[in-house]
């Protein structure tokens, strides 16, 4: 347990954080699932943009590497471009 006024607040900041940052993860991996899951061209093309502005933006704030980022684009970019 924190034994100083600004551990203590170090804390809530720090749940607080972890529940946004895994917010946003879940969030990454939904829209990237949801384009994995889409057969055909048209309907995938729009949920692309989506989760690759989303993907960019994580990786923009630091939530996830660019590496990561670039990977996860990679991935879904194939699947639309094989349909």
């Amino acid at each position: 347990m924190p034994q100083h006024k600004s551990a203590e607040k170090r804390v809530r900041q720090s749940a607080k954080r972890r529940l946004a940052n895994r917010e946003k993860r879940s969030r990454m991996r939904t829209l990237t699932r949801k384009v994995l899951e889409t057969d055909k061209k048209e309907q995938a093309e729009p949920l692309l943009n989506d989760a690759v502005s989303y993907i960019d933006r994580l990786a923009c704030k630091g939530l996830i590497h660019k590496n990561t980022a670039a990977n996860r684009k990679s991935r879904i970019v194939r699947h639309v471009n094989s349909l």
